[in-house]
């Protein structure tokens, strides 16, 4: 009989975790396992779908967390939490924690519970991470079931996580091996840790051919596009991209396409504006057809400040594009410095702008790199090898 899964996620935004859950759950051996999806929210894939929708086309239930109101006494006392404890940054912390924990999280944790028995669930597989996961770990404990926690993200946890996942979390999938030392340097024992890295459709395709991208641009022949595809949110540091861009504006005819949705949409719009760019740059909002928009790329860039695994650098390197980014956790597993793009020191925009300055300059090296980065990916980052990970984590 198959194992009863329960699939928890938490996350308020549509990323890549979110793709990367969607095809482990399409290809999922369905004689082993049966899934069904409780999400916080229906997360919004662009203007014309959502993750209930499309769960539904590959046949997987979801459900909703109950929205909890915060009444005015908790608003009131966070409130004033944060004011008195203002000159420490971790005492503020843990107060505000508190204040969720008996707010919020023990109060899902408990729905979710009774979600857990009244289902049959066998095992409760959370997609996010110990820190906004801790209701799922709570409800597993107290339904007396087994959980698994895919981490997808480089980020230490506090003490009273890591001793959660270290009594009650089966197994921790970590998308790369710098999520794991995050995990094992916050406390977490090393053998509840697996590292399973994101993996990519070898046989994925644009829909449309980058010259009709590139029309529907309105870019001409001769310009070099260099792009990112990514949510549109302070991490990320898409300004400095557009930073990078105009410093090299003055040097070649550049188009710069960033991809995507979010909060920042505004005020980086505004900041091309201030770096006198906004001719230059183009806002395409969400595409459910990133690989097409990457295709028609020549350099692809990704200055995010923190990530596990970025598969849309997987996707790049699919498409055979050359990437520059920062040296940090993901990038660093992915990108071979010099070999198939380049790595900055993280957060010095000088050093980036000269590695996207030498792609530039030179098309036989974006040729050179994006070739090894296609064989790279495509050797190491099959999607199989991704399936069969977490299925073995998941038993």
């Amino acid at each position: 009989m198959a194992k009863k899964i329960l699939v928890l996620d938490t996350g308020k935004e549509w990323g890549g975790g979110t793709n990367s859950l969607l095809e482990f759950l399409k290809r999922a051996d369905r004689s082993r396992f049966s899934f069904t999806a409780l999400f916080h929210d229906d997360l919004k894939k662009g203007q014309d779908s959502s993750i209930v929708k499309e769960l539904r086309k590959i046949g997987v239930d979801t459900m909703l967390l109950p929205k909890r109101e915060k009444g005015l006494a908790v608003r009131i006392a966070k409130e004033a939490g944060r004011a008195i404890l203002f000159p420490s940054k971790e005492l503020k912390r843990r107060f505000i924690f508190r204040m969720d924990l008996m707010t919020r999280i023990q109060p899902d944790a408990k729905w979710i519970a009774s979600v857990i028995r009244d289902g049959g669930f066998d095992l409760l597989y959370m997609n996010n991470l110990p820190s906004t996961n801790i209701e799922g770990i709570l409800a597993a404990k107290e339904a007396g079931i087994e959980c698994v926690q895919h981490s997808r993200r480089a980020l230490m946890i506090s003490g009273y996580e890591a001793r959660a996942v270290n009594e009650s979390v089966a197994k921790v999938i970590c998308v790369s091996k710098g999520v794991m030392d995050c995990h094992l340097k916050s406390g977490v024992k090393p053998e509840k840790c697996v590292v399973v890295y994101n993996g990519i459709d070898a046989s994925s395709s644009p829909a449309i051919p980058p010259e009709e991208v590139r029309r529907r641009l309105g870019v001409d022949e001769g310009t070099l596009v260099i792009g990112t595809v990514c949510s549109l949110v302070k991490r990320k540091r898409v300004s400095m991209l557009l930073e990078a861009a105009a410093a090299l504006k003055d040097r070649a005819d550049i188009r710069i396409v960033v991809v995507g949705e979010g909060p920042e949409a505004e005020p980086l719009r505004r900041k091309a504006e201030e770096f006198g760019i906004s001719g230059q740059v183009v806002f395409t909002g969400f595409s459910s057809d990133a690989l097409s928009y990457i295709n028609a790329f020549d350099i692809f860039v990704l200055p995010s400040g923190n990530e596990g695994l970025p598969r849309v650098i997987l996707e790049a390197m699919l498409m055979g594009k050359p990437v520059a980014a920062f040296d940090i956790v993901g990038p660093d597993e992915l990108v071979e410095d010099n070999r198939t793009g380049f790595l900055a020191p993280d957060g010095n925009l000088g050093a980036l702008t000269e590695k996207i300055s030498v792609l530039v300059g030179s098309p036989e090296l974006r040729l050179e790199f994006g070739a090894r980065a296609r064989e790279r990916v495509m050797k190491n980052f099959s999607i199989e090898s991704y399936v069969k990970g977490v299925e073995d984590a998941l038993g």
